[in-house]
């Protein structure tokens, strides 16, 4: 169905709304960090102040495009005739309750320095600390702001996590023995962009690549019997994260058991994502889980994953950390031995952590846990 000029007023001032609340908020962390003015220049930040907006050109980088300069009185854009074109046609962020400044493409920089002489600035970047005597690094603030979701952000995820698996479902149901790994990335990253999204994250292991390489970038490797496909995308700002398994043919029990372990570990992590707790009590859970299935080491070999929202990971759960887990949060946690992995992007509701990349159609494994049932997918066979 089309959208109305209705739907899309509607859609922009649900946006310029969520702009305010996250700049009064902004503001109250200026004041209580003793700082004047806070400038934000990478893709997460100033994607999560407006709302979702693509502030970015190069995807290779964390810098954005343009930097939002936010004071007491003021949030402005700072950017150049280059984009500005574009963030006020498309992406109305005049509209969503941001100024422009606009600056040649080659003096970028000059109104920064201009507008925060004898201020205390805060920045995400060290770009801005280059800019003033007095700079406080307001990043650690900005990744627990920005990864405590909105309403609107959570149904943005909600779309982005639909679009991936979508993406993912595509992918997957093109391969066929023969096919090489990089076929494999292409079908992945053309399905994320015909959704709306990018996909920030595609790696592909095929066979014994699988268990040899923790992070398998594609290769022109021929797939024969086996696919790991790993998909972060990116649709609105927000990312989803995601992976699965295929096999062509019957998957050897040995497989099949490997798998069925690390759906067990994910399974626990998941059911056990609940408010109050900690990261780092996360992390000792996910270690006593992979003692159980005989695999005390696995803790060591591979990061578990830990809260998603702008960035593919936020903060990973570690070692005694002390950052809370709350309602309003997404997680990815990743869970693997050599040669499997797990991994889904959920939020944490109030009636407990929702998988938002579920895959109707896609085999699962029932595993039983204090919570209940977890369904956690299974090998697709091809046969």
């Amino acid at each position: 169905m089309a959208e109305t000029a209705e739907d899309g007023a509607d859609e922009l001032a649900l946006r310029r709304d969520e702009v305010a609340g996250k700049l009064a908020r902004l503001r109250e962390l200026m004041w209580r960090r003793g700082v004047d003015a806070l400038h934000l220049a990478t893709i997460a930040n100033t994607a999560w102040l407006t709302a979702g907006a693509a502030t970015y050109v190069d995807e290779s980088v964390d810098t954005a495009a343009c930097a939002l300069l936010v004071t007491p009185d003021e949030a402005v854009v700072l950017t150049d005739p280059i984009e500005e074109p574009r963030l006020r046609a498309e992406e109305r962020l005049d509209a969503r309750g941001f100024g422009f400044v606009v600056e040649p493409w080659y003096a970028r920089g000059q109104a920064l320095r201009q507008r925060i002489a004898a201020r205390r600035l805060g920045a995400d970047t060290p770009l801005a600390t280059m800019q003033s005597r007095s700079c406080v690094d307001l990043n650690a603030d900005l990744v627990a702001m920005r990864s405590l979701l909105t309403a609107g952000e959570q149904r943005r995820l909600r779309a982005g996590a639909t679009f991936a698996a979508a993406a993912m479902w595509e992918a997957i149901h093109a391969l066929a023995p023969g096919m090489t790994e990089l076929d494999a990335a292409a079908a992945l990253a053309a399905a994320s962009r015909r959704r709306g999204g990018a996909a920030t994250v595609t790696l592909v292991g095929s066979d014994d690549r699988i268990a040899r390489f923790r992070h398998p970038l594609p290769t022109a490797k021929v797939i024969e019997r086996q696919a790991m496909l790993v998909l972060c995308l990116r649709f609105q700002g927000l990312v989803s994260a995601l992976t699965r398994t295929v096999y062509f043919g019957e998957a050897p029990e040995s497989l099949r058991n490997l798998v069925a372990a690390v759906a067990r570990v994910d399974a626990e992590v998941i059911a056990t994502t609940r408010p109050g707790r900690t990261l780092g009590e996360m992390y000792d859970l996910l270690r006593a889980a992979y003692a159980r299935e005989g695999a005390p080491d696995a803790i060591e070999q591979h990061h578990q994953g830990g809260t998603i929202a702008y960035l593919g990971r936020e903060t990973l759960a570690r070692p005694g950390s002390l950052a809370r887990i709350e309602v309003g949060q997404a997680f990815a946690w990743n869970p693997s031995l050599r040669g499997a992995k797990s991994e889904d992007t959920i939020l944490l509701t109030a009636d407990g952590p929702e998988i938002l990349t579920v895959m109707e159609g896609w085999p699962t494994l029932a595993i039983e846990s204090d919570a209940g049932v977890v369904a956690r997918p299974a090998i697709l066979e091809v046969r």
